[in-house]
Protein backbone atom coordinates (compact mmCIF):
# COMPACT_ATOMS: atom_id res chain seq x y z
CA UNK A 1 0.00 0.00 0.00
CA UNK A 2 1.32 3.41 -0.97
CA UNK A 3 2.10 5.64 2.01
CA UNK A 4 0.94 9.26 1.87
CA UNK A 5 2.84 11.93 3.73
CA UNK A 6 1.01 14.02 6.36
CA UNK A 7 1.41 17.12 4.19
CA UNK A 8 -0.23 15.38 1.24
CA UNK A 9 -3.06 14.14 3.47
CA UNK A 10 -3.70 17.64 4.81
CA UNK A 11 -3.62 19.05 1.28
CA UNK A 12 -6.12 16.46 0.02
CA UNK A 13 -8.42 17.07 2.99
CA UNK A 14 -8.23 20.81 2.43
CA UNK A 15 -8.98 20.46 -1.28
CA UNK A 16 -11.89 18.13 -0.53
CA UNK A 17 -13.25 20.60 2.01
CA UNK A 18 -13.03 23.46 -0.49
CA UNK A 19 -14.80 21.42 -3.19
CA UNK A 20 -17.61 20.45 -0.79
CA UNK A 21 -17.90 24.07 0.35
CA UNK A 22 -18.23 25.31 -3.23
CA UNK A 23 -20.75 22.60 -4.11
CA UNK A 24 -22.96 22.62 -1.02
CA UNK A 25 -22.20 25.97 0.57
CA UNK A 26 -24.67 27.89 -1.64
CA UNK A 27 -27.42 25.48 -0.56
CA UNK A 28 -26.94 26.43 3.08
CA UNK A 29 -27.61 30.13 2.44
CA UNK A 30 -31.29 29.90 1.36
CA UNK A 31 -32.00 27.23 4.00
CA UNK A 32 -30.61 29.42 6.78
CA UNK A 33 -32.25 32.54 5.35
CA UNK A 34 -35.66 30.84 5.36
CA UNK A 35 -35.70 30.92 9.16
CA UNK A 36 -35.01 34.66 9.48
CA UNK A 37 -36.86 37.80 8.39
CA UNK A 38 -35.53 40.14 5.74
CA UNK A 39 -35.84 43.92 6.29
CA UNK A 40 -34.63 46.48 3.74
CA UNK A 41 -32.62 43.81 1.94
CA UNK A 42 -30.80 42.67 5.09
CA UNK A 43 -31.30 39.37 6.88
CA UNK A 44 -32.24 39.81 10.54
CA UNK A 45 -30.08 37.05 11.98
CA UNK A 46 -31.11 37.90 15.54
CA UNK A 47 -34.83 37.35 14.85
CA UNK A 48 -35.61 33.75 13.91
CA UNK A 49 -39.00 33.35 12.29
CA UNK A 50 -41.13 31.03 10.18
CA UNK A 51 -42.78 33.87 8.30
CA UNK A 52 -41.17 32.75 5.01
CA UNK A 53 -43.00 29.44 5.23
CA UNK A 54 -46.26 31.20 6.02
CA UNK A 55 -45.78 33.44 2.99
CA UNK A 56 -45.03 30.40 0.85
CA UNK A 57 -48.24 28.67 1.97
CA UNK A 58 -50.19 31.80 0.98
CA UNK A 59 -48.46 32.22 -2.41
CA UNK A 60 -50.95 30.59 -4.76
CA UNK A 61 -48.81 31.27 -7.83
CA UNK A 62 -45.80 29.37 -6.52
CA UNK A 63 -47.94 26.53 -5.11
CA UNK A 64 -49.77 26.11 -8.43
CA UNK A 65 -46.49 26.18 -10.39
CA UNK A 66 -45.01 23.58 -8.04
CA UNK A 67 -48.05 21.31 -8.49
CA UNK A 68 -47.77 21.69 -12.27
CA UNK A 69 -44.09 20.77 -12.08
CA UNK A 70 -44.85 17.62 -10.09
CA UNK A 71 -47.63 16.67 -12.51
CA UNK A 72 -45.38 17.16 -15.53
CA UNK A 73 -42.42 15.41 -13.90
CA UNK A 74 -44.31 12.31 -12.78
CA UNK A 75 -46.26 12.03 -16.04
CA UNK A 76 -43.21 12.49 -18.26
CA UNK A 77 -41.13 10.06 -16.19
CA UNK A 78 -43.84 7.38 -16.31
CA UNK A 79 -44.40 7.75 -20.04
CA UNK A 80 -40.65 7.81 -20.72
CA UNK A 81 -40.15 4.64 -18.64
CA UNK A 82 -42.93 2.80 -20.47
CA UNK A 83 -41.89 3.91 -23.96
CA UNK A 84 -38.16 3.59 -23.25
CA UNK A 85 -38.54 0.08 -21.83
CA UNK A 86 -40.63 -1.12 -24.77
CA UNK A 87 -38.18 0.37 -27.26
CA UNK A 88 -35.24 -1.15 -25.37
CA UNK A 89 -36.88 -4.59 -25.39
CA UNK A 90 -37.47 -4.27 -29.12
CA UNK A 91 -33.89 -3.14 -29.78
CA UNK A 92 -32.34 -5.97 -27.76
CA UNK A 93 -34.53 -8.62 -29.41
CA UNK A 94 -32.48 -8.54 -32.60
CA UNK A 95 -30.22 -6.54 -34.88
CA UNK A 96 -31.30 -4.65 -37.98
CA UNK A 97 -30.84 -1.34 -39.72
CA UNK A 98 -34.36 -0.31 -38.70
CA UNK A 99 -33.51 -0.84 -35.02
CA UNK A 100 -30.38 1.30 -35.37
CA UNK A 101 -32.42 4.04 -37.04
CA UNK A 102 -34.95 3.82 -34.20
CA UNK A 103 -32.16 4.20 -31.64
CA UNK A 104 -30.82 7.25 -33.47
CA UNK A 105 -34.29 8.79 -33.35
CA UNK A 106 -34.55 8.18 -29.60
CA UNK A 107 -31.19 9.79 -28.87
CA UNK A 108 -31.54 12.78 -31.19
CA UNK A 109 -33.86 15.01 -29.08
CA UNK A 110 -31.67 14.44 -26.01
CA UNK A 111 -28.40 15.20 -27.81
CA UNK A 112 -29.60 18.32 -29.59
CA UNK A 113 -29.48 21.68 -27.79
CA UNK A 114 -32.71 22.12 -25.79
CA UNK A 115 -33.60 25.27 -27.71
CA UNK A 116 -33.55 23.31 -30.99
CA UNK A 117 -35.64 20.51 -29.49
CA UNK A 118 -38.07 23.05 -28.08
CA UNK A 119 -38.38 24.96 -31.37
CA UNK A 120 -38.93 21.72 -33.28
CA UNK A 121 -41.70 20.71 -30.88
CA UNK A 122 -43.23 24.18 -31.04
CA UNK A 123 -43.39 24.08 -34.85
CA UNK A 124 -44.70 20.50 -34.75
CA UNK A 125 -47.54 21.33 -32.36
CA UNK A 126 -48.39 24.49 -34.29
CA UNK A 127 -48.63 22.63 -37.61
CA UNK A 128 -50.91 20.05 -36.00
CA UNK A 129 -53.05 22.77 -34.45
CA UNK A 130 -52.41 21.53 -30.92
CA UNK A 131 -52.75 24.38 -28.39
CA UNK A 132 -49.89 24.83 -25.96
CA UNK A 133 -50.70 23.55 -22.48
CA UNK A 134 -49.39 21.18 -19.83
CA UNK A 135 -50.13 18.36 -22.27
CA UNK A 136 -47.59 19.71 -24.75
CA UNK A 137 -45.12 20.25 -21.90
CA UNK A 138 -45.52 16.61 -20.80
CA UNK A 139 -45.03 15.46 -24.39
CA UNK A 140 -41.89 17.58 -24.76
CA UNK A 141 -40.40 16.36 -21.48
CA UNK A 142 -41.22 12.75 -22.34
CA UNK A 143 -39.38 12.99 -25.65
CA UNK A 144 -36.46 14.70 -23.93
CA UNK A 145 -35.93 12.24 -21.03
CA UNK A 146 -36.92 9.12 -22.95
CA UNK A 147 -33.37 8.64 -24.21
CA UNK A 148 -32.11 8.39 -20.63
CA UNK A 149 -34.64 5.69 -19.72
CA UNK A 150 -34.01 3.86 -22.98
CA UNK A 151 -30.23 3.79 -22.62
CA UNK A 152 -30.37 2.71 -18.99
CA UNK A 153 -32.69 -0.21 -19.76
CA UNK A 154 -30.66 -1.25 -22.82
CA UNK A 155 -27.48 -1.46 -20.76
CA UNK A 156 -29.24 -3.55 -18.12
CA UNK A 157 -30.74 -5.91 -20.71
CA UNK A 158 -27.37 -6.35 -22.38
CA UNK A 159 -25.76 -7.17 -19.02
CA UNK A 160 -28.44 -9.82 -18.36
CA UNK A 161 -27.77 -11.56 -21.65
CA UNK A 162 -30.17 -13.78 -23.52
CA UNK A 163 -29.84 -16.91 -21.35
CA UNK A 164 -32.71 -15.97 -19.02
CA UNK A 165 -35.12 -15.35 -21.88
CA UNK A 166 -34.04 -18.53 -23.66
CA UNK A 167 -34.46 -20.59 -20.48
CA UNK A 168 -37.91 -19.12 -19.90
CA UNK A 169 -38.94 -19.90 -23.47
CA UNK A 170 -37.62 -23.46 -23.21
CA UNK A 171 -39.74 -23.99 -20.09
CA UNK A 172 -42.87 -23.02 -22.01
CA UNK A 173 -43.38 -19.43 -20.85
CA UNK A 174 -45.03 -17.01 -23.23
CA UNK A 175 -43.51 -13.66 -24.19
CA UNK A 176 -45.74 -11.81 -21.71
CA UNK A 177 -44.93 -14.26 -18.90
CA UNK A 178 -41.22 -13.88 -19.62
CA UNK A 179 -41.47 -10.11 -19.50
CA UNK A 180 -43.53 -9.89 -16.27
CA UNK A 181 -41.91 -12.75 -14.33
CA UNK A 182 -38.31 -12.69 -15.61
CA UNK A 183 -37.34 -9.37 -17.16
CA UNK A 184 -39.26 -6.82 -15.08
CA UNK A 185 -38.05 -8.18 -11.68
CA UNK A 186 -34.47 -7.93 -12.95
CA UNK A 187 -35.13 -4.39 -14.20
CA UNK A 188 -36.57 -3.08 -10.92
CA UNK A 189 -33.54 -1.14 -9.71
CA UNK A 190 -32.82 0.08 -13.24
CA UNK A 191 -36.34 1.42 -13.67
CA UNK A 192 -36.24 3.11 -10.27
CA UNK A 193 -32.92 4.79 -11.04
CA UNK A 194 -34.02 5.84 -14.51
CA UNK A 195 -37.30 7.17 -13.12
CA UNK A 196 -35.58 9.27 -10.47
CA UNK A 197 -33.10 10.72 -12.96
CA UNK A 198 -35.86 11.40 -15.48
CA UNK A 199 -37.93 13.20 -12.87
CA UNK A 200 -34.92 15.29 -11.85
CA UNK A 201 -34.28 16.31 -15.47
CA UNK A 202 -37.94 17.11 -16.03
CA UNK A 203 -38.19 19.08 -12.79
CA UNK A 204 -35.29 21.31 -13.85
CA UNK A 205 -36.06 21.65 -17.58
CA UNK A 206 -36.60 25.28 -18.58
CA UNK A 207 -35.84 25.93 -22.25
CA UNK A 208 -38.13 23.28 -23.77
CA UNK A 209 -40.86 24.17 -21.28
CA UNK A 210 -40.58 27.86 -22.12
CA UNK A 211 -41.24 27.18 -25.80
CA UNK A 212 -44.10 24.67 -25.52
CA UNK A 213 -45.94 25.86 -22.41
CA UNK A 214 -49.23 27.72 -22.45
CA UNK A 215 -50.83 29.73 -19.68
CA UNK A 216 -49.97 27.17 -16.98
CA UNK A 217 -46.43 27.72 -15.74
CA UNK A 218 -44.12 25.21 -14.13
CA UNK A 219 -41.86 26.17 -11.24
CA UNK A 220 -38.71 26.87 -13.36
CA UNK A 221 -40.74 29.15 -15.66
CA UNK A 222 -42.27 30.90 -12.66
CA UNK A 223 -38.85 31.48 -11.11
CA UNK A 224 -37.51 32.63 -14.48
CA UNK A 225 -40.22 35.31 -14.61
CA UNK A 226 -39.50 36.39 -11.03
CA UNK A 227 -35.82 37.01 -11.77
CA UNK A 228 -36.64 40.39 -13.31
CA UNK A 229 -38.21 41.68 -10.09
CA UNK A 230 -36.19 39.75 -7.55
CA UNK A 231 -37.03 36.81 -5.33
CA UNK A 232 -39.20 37.10 -2.26
CA UNK A 233 -38.26 35.47 1.07
CA UNK A 234 -40.73 32.64 0.55
CA UNK A 235 -38.48 31.32 -2.25
CA UNK A 236 -35.90 30.48 0.42
CA UNK A 237 -38.55 28.39 2.17
CA UNK A 238 -39.39 26.69 -1.12
CA UNK A 239 -35.73 25.79 -1.72
CA UNK A 240 -35.43 24.39 1.81
CA UNK A 241 -38.55 22.25 1.42
CA UNK A 242 -37.48 20.90 -1.99
CA UNK A 243 -34.06 19.96 -0.62
CA UNK A 244 -35.68 18.26 2.38
CA UNK A 245 -38.09 16.39 0.12
CA UNK A 246 -35.24 15.28 -2.14
CA UNK A 247 -33.17 14.09 0.82
CA UNK A 248 -36.05 12.13 2.35
CA UNK A 249 -36.96 10.58 -1.01
CA UNK A 250 -33.38 9.40 -1.60
CA UNK A 251 -33.21 7.86 1.89
CA UNK A 252 -36.54 6.08 1.45
CA UNK A 253 -35.61 4.67 -1.95
CA UNK A 254 -32.23 3.41 -0.76
CA UNK A 255 -33.75 1.84 2.38
CA UNK A 256 -36.63 0.28 0.45
CA UNK A 257 -34.47 -1.22 -2.31
CA UNK A 258 -31.02 -1.81 -0.79
CA UNK A 259 -30.35 -5.10 -2.57
CA UNK A 260 -31.26 -3.72 -5.98
CA UNK A 261 -28.87 -0.77 -5.61
CA UNK A 262 -26.13 -3.04 -4.27
CA UNK A 263 -26.46 -5.29 -7.30
CA UNK A 264 -26.21 -2.28 -9.59
CA UNK A 265 -22.96 -1.24 -7.92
Amino acid sequence: MMRISPLATISLLTLTGVVFLLLYGPLVVPIASSFFDVAHGNVQWDQPSLSSYAQLAANDGIITAFKNTLLVGFSASFLALVCGTLLALHYCSGRSLAREAMQFGVYLPFLMPPIITGLSLLIFFRELGVPRSLITVIAGHTIFVQALCYRTVVLRLQSLGSSLVEASTDLGASAWQTMFHILLPNLTSTLIGAGVLSFALSFDETMITLLVTGTDSTLPIRLWAMMRLGFTPDINALVALILLLTFVLCILVIRQFPSEFDSQG
